[in-house]
């Protein structure tokens, strides 16, 4: 049987379901962000329509591409007020040079992970946006080849963050070490969210823990996420074709 993206997405919001009830949980405490990455705007447009509001993109060409392609897409006015309704989270590595037009584009960015970002996005935000969200990425098990500050700076970046007018801290966002074993797993997650509550202790506006993808959503959300990156239980494993396009 060959499911559609929607009928993928109905699959998706019941494991979290059923997760967050399994965790005796409130059952909206958590969010589905959409890892649409080299998908095409079509493929979003399906899920649009099927009434998810927030997707994650890594890669900023690629994104700004994709909205103006998903604005081609929903000239009838139904459609634009779908379109006017999606939250844009950027969620990738951040480079200098691009942070005027992730400022502008964008409602939240989760990957910050130094100071001279926090300052430029604080510059660059325009005002009549609204504050733009925040998270601090937590390189939580320290590998080399990732980006994210290890837990001891996040108070110090999360300082940063607060000090300024146009940025709002919301939390913390983390991708493990995707080659450690369950139990390996579960003390990452842990952590981070020891390290979420102590900052929310501190700063009313952080709600959001950003962490577990498709094939850890329940240990997630068991664990504490309030939001879960799923890109490959909605769309497929990535082609040849797709990952050519990065």
């Amino acid at each position: 049987m060959i499911f559609s993206i929607a009928d993928k997405l109905e699959k998706v919001r019941a494991r979290i379901q059923k997760a967050t009830i399994s965790a005796k949980r409130a059952p909206d405490s958590v969010q589905l962000l959409a890892v649409s990455k080299t998908r095409a705007a079509a493929e979003l447009f399906e899920l649009i329509e099927a009434g998810q509001t927030q997707f994650g993109e890594n890669y900023l060409n690629e994104a700004l591409d994709k909205q103006r392609a998903l604005a081609s897409l929903c000239l009838v006015q139904t459609k634009k007020e779908q379109l006017a309704s999606v939250i844009w989270h950027f969620i990738g590595p951040i480079q200098s040079n691009k942070t005027r037009a992730i400022a502008e584009n964008f409602a939240w960015v989760q990957s910050i992970d130094r100071a001279k970002i926090v300052q430029r996005l604080d510059a660059q935000r325009p005002v009549h946006l609204g504050p733009l969200n925040c998270c601090i990425q937590v390189n939580i098990d320290e590998e080399e080849t990732k980006s994210g500050v290890n837990l001891a700076e996040v108070d110090l970046l999360a300082a940063e963050i607060e000090a300024t007018p146009n940025l709002s801290l919301r939390g913390l966002m983390c991708i493990p070490d995707a080659d450690q074993d369950e139990a390996s797993l579960r003390a990452s997650f842990k952590r981070m969210a020891d390290k979420f509550a102590a900052l929310r202790q501190r700063y009313p506006s952080v709600d959001t823990l950003s962490m577990g993808m498709s094939g850890d959503i329940e240990i997630a959300i068991e664990c504490g996420s309030t939001m879960v990156r799923v890109g490959t239980a909605l769309f497929g494993e990535r082609t040849t074709e797709t990952m050519q396009k990065q």
